[in-house]
């Protein structure tokens, strides 16, 4: 697996690096989304989404990160992520508990089946555009 598309897909709670088109016109300009869908090893989901879960903590700019289980796959996790802006989003690579979870991360990812770049709009909990 390439360094780029595990640290994109990984961020897409824990990582990411942009590989849609640019966003939509309209909503909040500054607000980034990122939707994704990771394969766990077989048998190793539970243990993936709690590493993903656990380095969520003090990431600033980060305005909601949901990781949830594929209702339908016994192996695959779903990220949402929304930030304040792309580059906050980029920024949180270099913290230590991101790289660290990343590294923790690594062996139990079989790939990654989605990543998509979204622009939020507002919701329960965000900023109203």
């Amino acid at each position: 697996m390439h360094r780029r598309t595990f640290l994109t897909a990984l961020a897409a709670g824990l990582a990411a690096v942009p590989l849609a088109t640019a966003p939509a016109t309209g909503g909040d300009a500054s607000m980034y989304g990122l939707i994704g869908k990771l394969r766990a090893q077989p048998g190793r989901r539970e243990a993936l989404a709690a590493i993903r879960r656990e380095a969520t903590t003090a990431m600033p700019g980060c305005l909601s990160y949901v990781v949830a289980e594929d209702s339908t796959d016994a192996d695959a996790l779903w990220v949402t992520e929304v930030w304040d802006s792309a580059d906050s989003h980029q920024a949180s690579l270099q913290l230590p508990q991101v790289r660290q979870a990343i590294a923790r991360a690594r062996p139990l990812i079989a790939g990654f089946d989605a990543h998509v770049v979204t622009r939020p709009l507002g919701g329960a909990g965000l900023p109203q555009s």
